[in-house]
Formats: C-alpha cells, structure tokens, sequence
C-alpha cells in the first residue's frame, strides 16, 4: 500500500529567523544597517496593517528582538463598558477572555498576526520597505561622492547621446557607484569619448535630487589642473609650493600662478619636473592644452608683468584707484603680449583680477585731459533779473533799473 503523504501547510506567520536572516544579507550585499532596515520594516508592518482598519491611530506597536529572534506587533486597547471606537477600544467582556482580571479603564495590548493583513496591506508594506532600501542607498551614494567634491574620479563612459553629444559616465567611488552626465558646456572641445574608454573628470557638486544624487562633473573646470597638478607634484601636495590662482581655457591654455614660503624650493621648476615629466603627464592627460607656469609676487607690476609671460615686458603702471593697470611693452612683442585672439592678455587678467591696457612702446603716452576752464560767474540784477551780456563790461549799478530812475546794485 503506498504510503500516505500529507501536505504541510503553508502559514501565514511571520518567520523570525528569515526575518532577521533577510535583514543581514542586505547589510552584507548592500551596506545598509540593521537598524535602518529595521526602522522601515517596522514602518511598513504598521501601514500595512493601518491600510485594512482604519482608526487605529498610534496605538499599533512592533516589537522587533533579534537576540529572542522574535517580531511581534500589538495593539494596544483601552477596556470600556460600551465600545465606540473598535480601533482603539475593546468592551470588558472581550478584554476578559483573555485577562480574567481586566478593569474598566485599563489599557491591553492585543497581538497582532500577520495572516490578518489583506493582500493590498501586503503590497504596502512591500513598497515601503523597497522605498526604504532605494533611500537608504541613495543615502549612502549622497555621502560617499559629497566627500568627494572637488576631487578627480576615474569613471568610464556608458553611453554618449547621438543628439546632444552628453556622455554618460559609470563613477564610483568606495563600494558606491553611480551614473553622471558630462554635457557638452562641460567637455573640451577636441575631445572625443568612447563607449567604455575611462575618463578622469572633476566632481564638482553632489545635488539631491528626486530621482536619486545628482553627481556634477566636468572636464573644463579649473579645479581638475589643481587637482592634476597635486597628483603630480609632491611638493605641491605636500605644501611646500601653493597654486595661488589659475586661469583657464579648457583644451586651449591654462596659466598657473605658484608660490613657495621655502627660499631653497623653486616653485616653477618644481612643477615642471626634471626634464618636464610632470607638467608633460599633465599636458597629455589634457591632450596637449598648454601649460603657463608663472611665479606668483604680491608686487602687482611683477605679478602682471610675470603673468602677461611669454611677451617681454617693458613697464607696468596700476592704477590707484581701482584694479586696473596699463603695460607697455616692446613694439614687436605687442601682438604676442595680446595673445591670438586676445587670449593671452584675457588668461593674464583672470588670473591677476587686473584689467590690463597694453600699449606698445612707441605710442605717446597720453596726457591726462586738462579741466575745461570754468567760466566767470556772470552779474545778475537782485531786482529785475537783468544779467550783463557776456563780452560786456560788469557795471556796478543795473542799466534797466537806472533806465527807471533806480539804483540797484549788480550782483
């Protein structure tokens, strides 16, 4: 006779050990602590018992011990004689079921199993804790890539928008990763990207965002010099030589204002390396843009004069009153001073904060505009209004008054 096989039920309990096993594996697969999963589970039990009996306010409680490795909910009711509110109240004769010795006015707790929650309860308290899990992970990428603002990442590109010409990079950063979009304001012109190439890119900021942390990023940012210029340079990275300023326009030239409190410490040849290794692995890394490297001074007409390099400069006048100057310069040197396009004296003010008039040796230095002379006041009659032609001798007593047998005196 063949052997009778029962079916075992299935129960609609709530299994501790899986329940605490569930939340251990995504702490070891996701990072997220026990404690904040356990605050969003406990979270959805309530919702999702909240969601099939309505009123039941703040009296539902979850009890979470995973030392007893239990989880239980109650809800708690006060004992009355007539019951009004079945969310929050329970009559004496039921309340003594279960606790012969319940008063009127007491407050019971009632366990709550979770084989009562209906399948829309159900499908709540799985939506909260999957909300739970995608915020607690964005929590995490916010804080890993906020520590990283200003700092040069390693990503590589996914994808590049036929359209726009945007790129998007897979960053990460720690155990955390997450997609960026390099726009096209954002790119060097002349770079081009490829699908799975990697890309060094600057972070400028980290926005949140509704749909998850906003990771900015940029490759024309002046930041991303200093930054290369630091993983370069020990001294720079060490303090001995500071970038004091830096002007830059991306995939064409860059100006780089350095300085060393060291007297001993060339703060120029220190970033030029020997035989210019490390400002030509920095050159490379930006494909070829080219590099101007000048001693910052707290003299401006050094400053100015060092900043206008490589065009020899004759003499540098600031001006007083404001933040500008006037330069002059050898006459064969005035179109390398200016720069193709202007760009040279253009980097040259972005870097000083000067605004920069350069002329050539050869032009007269222009004379400063004499004041127009102020005309004499011309006499006036207190009494009729009768002023003196100009050209006209200034009489002592008014014509037309003294025309009326009046005296009056001009004034």
């Amino acid at each position: 006779m063949a052997k009778r096989t029962t079916k075992k039920a299935v129960s609609n309990e709530l299994d501790s050990k899986e329940f605490f096993a569930a939340i251990a594996q995504i702490e070891a697969e996701k990072g997220i602590k026990k404690g904040y999963m356990l605050e969003k589970i406990t979270q959805a039990l309530v919702s999702a018992y909240k969601k099939d009996h309505e009123g039941v306010g703040d009296n539902l409680i979850v009890e979470a011990d995973e030392q007893a490795g239990s989880v239980r909910m109650f809800l708690r009711k006060e004992v009355v004689e007539e019951v009004d509110d079945p969310g929050t109240e329970i009559s004496l004769e039921e309340a003594r079921q279960s606790l012969p010795r319940a008063g009127v006015g007491d407050t019971i707790r009632i366990e709550v199993k979770p084989k009562n929650f209906g399948r829309i309860a159900a499908q709540t308290a799985r939506q909260v804790i999957i909300q739970g899990i995608r915020e607690a992970e964005q929590g995490m990428i916010f804080d890993e890539f906020t520590s990283k603002e200003h700092e040069i990442i390693t990503g590589v590109v996914t994808r590049i928008d036929p359209r726009s010409g945007a790129a998007a990079i897979r960053i990460g950063s720690g155990g955390e990763s997450t997609d960026a979009y390099l726009g096209v304001n954002e790119q060097v012109k002349g770079e081009t990207y490829r699908e799975g190439s990697r890309l060094r890119v600057y972070v400028v900021e980290v926005r949140r965002a509704t749909k998850g942390p906003q990771v900015l990023i940029s490759r024309t940012h002046p930041g991303l010099v200093k930054r290369l210029f630091e993983l370069e340079v020990p001294e720079i990275y060490d303090g001995t030589v500071e970038i004091r300023s830096i002007a830059r326009e991306a995939g064409s030239r860059t100006k780089l204002a350095v300085w060393s409190a060291d007297p001993n410490v060339d703060p120029i040849g220190a970033c030029v390396g020997p035989r210019g290794q490390r400002v030509n692995s920095i050159v490379d890394e930006l494909k070829g843009e080219k590099m101007d490297i000048i001693k910052w001074s707290e003299d401006p007409a050094e400053y100015i004069a060092a900043a206008l390099s490589p065009a020899d400069v004759i003499s540098v006048i600031p001006d007083e009153e404001g933040k500008s100057c006037r330069v002059v310069v050898p006459d064969d040197q005035l179109s390398l001073a200016i720069g193709k396009e202007g760009q040279n004296a253009r980097l040259a003010a972005k870097l000083t904060g000067y605004k920069i008039d350069i002329k050539p040796a050869s032009a007269p230095m222009e004379e400063p505009e004499e004041e127009d002379d102020i005309p004499e006041p011309r006499l006036v009659c207190s009494a009729c209004g009768y002023v003196v032609p100009e050209g006209e001798p200034a009489p002592e007593v008014c014509p037309a008054c003294q025309a009326q047998g009046k005296f009056e005196p001009m004034t």
